[in-house]
């Protein structure tokens, strides 16, 4: 319940900063004498360590307290937002004797909370959006008149958002028209069906509503069902080899590379979204890593054990089993970041061309002011706490990450649900995009400290100052041809901080930018509603490249296979499935996906 659980304790900030006095004009002695009366308020760190361990409540807290310090500005708002509320008053009166007038504030264009057309044609509830959407502006402004400095800026206008997020008229039953109008045409039922999936929700899932019915779902059957087999196992991943489906093959086969903190599938989603099945409708011997899902017993496995035990002894076995001697990879999200390192290793290792071609969708190098996770989940007070906490387990709960995740769009992904399931009584949807998303994995808590002091803390891989396995990483002398694709909204890894890739590795470089988000990039088959765009030059400038790229209604699978097809060497009958030094030992999706 961390969403909501921030939001409360953001609540409770604003009611006790209101009863210390926010409103007053006196000369408090600037910046340190804050800092001084906010320890005085006994918000003891090791407490909120436990209870809000990203830091939000206690930025938010002193973006308030600051912002009483500022005597002339608040001022200045708060007349401002007095004048508004009575624009917004008087224009809902207005709309109460039929006139559509329009009040001061309206939401923003992709807001769909309020499409409902009660919130216009009903004055009362054009009265109560209108207060909504001026008490989160102001809480807005509060914050930015507090001016904090980074990261507590950006914590506390993150939780701002959050708090108003959470309060929103819609998230409760009596201010939501929807809801009220599904409660009476039900006769009462969709509340009865609400309060059961609420308290469903309490005892199963955290609290939290669920996004996704999975139980239409099997691994095997309608989801990781291209056909291959397990050929390889060690204590950190399977390596599937895939079934061929044509008469003739490139040569050079095809190694997929997940993130480490979901399944494998992903990349081979379900029939007809599965990129491991157009890749080998396209002729290309493909084999996929599947990491095994941490426990305790893994708490020491290192980011060099990742990079080493995983794509590194996938790429010996392939190319044993193939008889190849140089293999192209295509890797997600994370798994991109661990195939980079990858790349700077062997070159520091003298394994020069094992790798041909590397793919990366959706993938960081340079963390540097990449987004939220950059400047409210990654700096350093929130990382000692998550030390803290995986150190008593040994690894990191996969549900933690997946919530933080889903509270940089807190109002698609965890608000929506609270309306749709709690409120109007409705089952959340069988989604395969959604069921994949559910299925995470577990973090080992050495690899997953390592990962966020050297990335996101110190940005160490994109400097060329990360060492790994007794190597020193140079990733701007990574001279293999590279493919990189982003997503236009994706809210994990921004696509202009994806771009700035293209001007560290000094190889061969294509970008291109996919319509959608960070999942529905990646799961992108050929479709009506699907957009790409390319542009052959490479600026500085991400914002330059998408100004001359040239939009076009199709997906990055067609560009990339065309692009992979001239990267994979001449035709071949397809090998055999696993070899005699690794034979087959279970059919895909194999065992670690499972746990």
């Amino acid at each position: 319940m961390l969403g909501l659980r921030v939001a409360r304790e953001a609540g409770s900030v604003t009611a006790s900063s209101g009863k210390s006095g926010l409103g007053s004009s006196h000369d408090y002695g600037g910046d340190d004498v804050a800092s001084t009366q906010l320890e005085s308020l006994g918000v003891a760190e090791a407490a909120m360590g436990t209870f809000d361990p990203v830091g939000l409540a206690r930025a938010f807290l002193e973006a308030l307290w600051r912002s009483n310090l500022r005597p002339a500005k608040r001022a200045r708002l708060v007349l401002g937002y007095q004048a508004d509320v009575v624009r917004a008053l008087l224009a809902a009166s207005q709309r109460a004797v039929g006139s559509m007038a329009i009040g001061p504030a309206s939401p923003a264009e992709r807001d769909r909370r309020f499409t409902e057309p009660t919130w216009s044609e009903n004055a009362g509830f054009y009265a109560l959006l209108q207060l909504y959407l001026l008490n989160r502006k102001l809480l807005s402004d509060l914050v930015k008149v507090a001016d904090l400095e980074e990261p507590k800026r950006s914590k506390a206008s993150f939780a701002a958002d959050l708090l108003s997020d959470a309060l929103a008229p819609t998230n409760f039953l009596v201010t939501n028209p929807a809801a009220l109008r599904r409660a009476f045409e039900t006769g009462g039922l969709s509340v009865m069906r609400g309060a059961r999936n609420f308290a469903d929700d309490l005892v199963h899932n955290g609290g939290w509503p669920r996004q996704v019915d999975t139980t239409p779902f099997e691994l095997g059957r309608n989801m990781a069902a291209t056909p291959g087999q397990v050929v390889f196992r060690n204590e950190l991943i399977e390596l599937i080899q895939y079934e061929p489906s044509t008469e003739q093959v490139g040569e050079i086969p095809l190694l997929m590379c997940p993130p480490w903190i979901n399944k494998y599938y992903i990349m081979d989603l379900a029939p007809g979204k599965s990129l491991a099945e157009w890749a080998v409708s396209h002729g290309m011997t493909t084999f996929a890593i599947s990491y095994r899902n941490p426990d305790q017993s893994m708490a020491g496995t290192g980011f060099d054990d990742y990079m080493l035990k995983g794509p590194r002894a996938a790429l010996d076995v392939i190319c044993a089993i193939t008889g190849a001697k140089t293999v192209n990879t295509i890797s997600v999200c994370l798994g991109g970041t661990l195939t980079v390192a990858l790349l700077a290793y062997l070159d520091a290792a003298g394994d020069h061309g094992l790798v041909n071609s590397s793919t990366l969708l959706n993938s960081l190098v340079d963390h540097k002011g990449a987004g939220v996770l950059s400047s409210v989940f990654t700096d350093s007070h929130t990382i000692a706490n998550l030390e803290r906490q995986m150190s008593q387990k040994g690894y990191l709960e996969a549900s933690e990450m997946s919530r933080t995740f889903d509270l940089l769009r807190a109002n698609e992904l965890v608000f929506n649900y609270v309306a749709r399931n709690w409120l109007m009584g409705e089952q959340p949807p069988a989604f395969d995009l959604l069921a994949w998303n559910h299925d995470s994995t577990r973090m080992p808590a050495k690899m997953h400290s390592f990962f966020l002091h050297s990335c996101w803390e110190q940005n160490l891989l994109a400097t060329d100052r990360m060492e790994l396995a007794g190597k020193r990483l140079a990733v701007s002398g990574i001279d293999v041809d590279t493919y990189i694709v982003a997503a236009l909204e994706d809210h994990i890894v921004p696509w202009r901080s994806s771009y700035r890739t293209t001007q560290i590795l000094k190889s061969d470089t294509r970008f291109v930018l996919s319509s959608s988000g960070h999942i529905a990039g990646i799961v992108n088959p050929p479709g009506p509603k699907v957009r790409l765009w390319t542009n052959p030059e490479l600026p500085a400038d991400p914002d330059q490249w998408l100004a001359s790229a040239t939009e076009h209604n199709d997906t990055w699978w067609n560009d990339w296979a065309s692009w992979i097809s001239e990267r994979s060497g001449a035709k071949r009958k397809p090998p055999k499935v696993g070899s005699k030094l690794y034979p087959p030992l279970e059919a895909a999706p194999g065992s670690y996906v499972r746990a």
